[in-house]
């Protein structure tokens, strides 16, 4: 595809917690958080808006509060601020490679970023601003990925690209079976049908219901946002067909 014609005009980026350590064993890469900043510089220089919903892994994870002693409910919120606290560091990268961003918060936290609503995102997107998104839905018991394709369907999204350690969606854990098999796309049905791990089935459902295209690539291999940028296959598409 021509470099000059990208291949969507408004995307989400879902970003994991864990995909923003880099290669730490916790909390934030600074070497990650500049790569991704200069990537959504590419695409906004592209004339791509960006909506970024980050993960909170690198830092808590809610699905682990038992081991703390924590509940359900208090464990998600803890989560929910673990992502905010991504957020806002994600948000000074991008500043400083000389885009502008506006951090939004699903929950209220004025001090530290702003109230999310589609309104004010779309002004925001309008301003050629890349909008960072926290706190998930706003709500415990749902996930980031979830998140992701909630504003990718509010806010009309061509796409959902899901940055992760891994190159794409694989028919078992790479990390545990080094024979596991990857595909180049896969529909909606099949990731729920299979049960694979790649997104949790509330966000699959929702994408499949809303035919909003799923992208799963390494955020590890430089160039792969580029890539996606200017319309090659990279990684796997879930969609309602396959390539």
């Amino acid at each position: 595809m021509n470099n000059d014609r990208p291949r969507f005009k408004r995307v989400v980026l879902k970003l994991s917690g864990e995909a923003l350590m880099g290669e730490l064993t916790f909390g934030l890469s600074p070497s990650v958080l500049a790569h991704v900043a200069a990537s959504l510089k590419a695409f906004k220089d592209k004339g791509v808006q960006v909506i970024v919903v980050v993960g909170g892994g690198n830092i808590f994870r809610g699905l682990r509060c038992d081991e703390y002693g924590v509940g359900r409910v208090a464990g998600d919120h803890m989560g929910m601020l673990a992502t905010i606290i991504n957020s806002i560091a994600l948000g000074q990268a991008v500043r400083h490679a000389g885009t502008a961003a506006a951090v939004m918060s699903a929950f209220k936290i004025n001090e530290v970023a702003l109230p999310y609503t589609v309104e004010s995102a779309e002004k925001r997107l309008a301003r050629d601003e890349i909008v960072i998104v926290g706190a998930g839905t706003g709500n415990p018991f749902f996930t980031t990925d979830t998140a992701a394709v909630l504003r990718a369907a509010e806010l009309g999204a061509d796409a959902v690209l899901k940055a992760t350690k891994v190159d794409g969606v694989y028919d078992a854990d790479p990390e545990l079976n080094p024979g596991a098999l990857r595909f180049d796309s896969i529909t909606y049905r099949q990731v729920i049908d299979r049960g694979l791990k790649v997104m949790d089935l509330t966000a699959v459902s929702l994408a499949m219901d809303r035919r909003i295209p799923i992208i799963v690539f390494n955020l590890d291999a430089k160039g792969n946002m580029q890539r996606i940028l200017a319309g090659e296959p990279v990684g796997s598409l879930i969609s309602g067909e396959q390539r």
